[in-house]
């Protein structure tokens, strides 16, 4: 098994998670913080906007199962990359939307693909969202990790507005 990492921002962190969970070849998504240069951030300090960092998701993947551009397309599924000022309900500089990349071959291929998504068309405004070098990925407090298992009810409360952008934009239109 041939294993790499990918990190995604796009919002609430607990959106982030089932999506990447349910897709084959996905060993691990975890919870977290990065973007900053404050060391162990926690949740309240993040969200205070005082550390620099956005939440994320880093995924563990199994690239002989499931390749990084399969995951940046399942990315762009499941965020608006037309707002750069957080996702949904959720704004601010802690929920930007950042595809952060692990190596040159990531950002080549993110690049590439935000230039393909630009061009189609799907969207009336332009893609901007960031691709950037990855920085240290701090990992979540406990209670954030697989909250769409542990709080479904407050889950589906909490996706109701990406879910419907979701099904405006990637529903086929013919």
């Amino acid at each position: 098994m041939a294993t790499e990492k990918a990190i995604f921002a796009g919002g609430c962190f607990w959106c982030m998670v089932q999506p990447f969970e349910e897709r084959d070849g996905i060993l691990t998504v975890t919870s977290g913080y990065t973007g900053g240069d404050f060391e162990f951030p926690t949740y309240e300090q993040v969200k205070q906007h005082v550390t620099g960092h956005t939440e994320a998701v880093e995924i563990i993947f199994d690239n002989e199962k499931v390749n990084y551009s399969d995951l940046v397309e399942l990315y762009w599924q499941t965020t608006d990359p037309t707002d750069a000022f957080g996702q949904f309900e959720d704004r601010g500089d802690n929920y930007r939307p950042v595809i952060f990349y692990t190596n040159e071959q990531q950002r080549i291929l993110a690049e590439q693909s935000k230039a393909t998504l630009q061009a189609s068309g799907r969207f009336d405004e332009d893609i901007v969202t960031k691709i950037e070098p990855a920085k240290t990925f701090w990992p979540a407090e406990a209670y954030h990790q697989g909250f769409y298992r542990t709080h479904p009810k407050e889950y589906k409360e909490e996706i109701q507005d990406r879910r419907a952008f979701i099904l405006e934009h990637w529903t086929k239109k013919e």
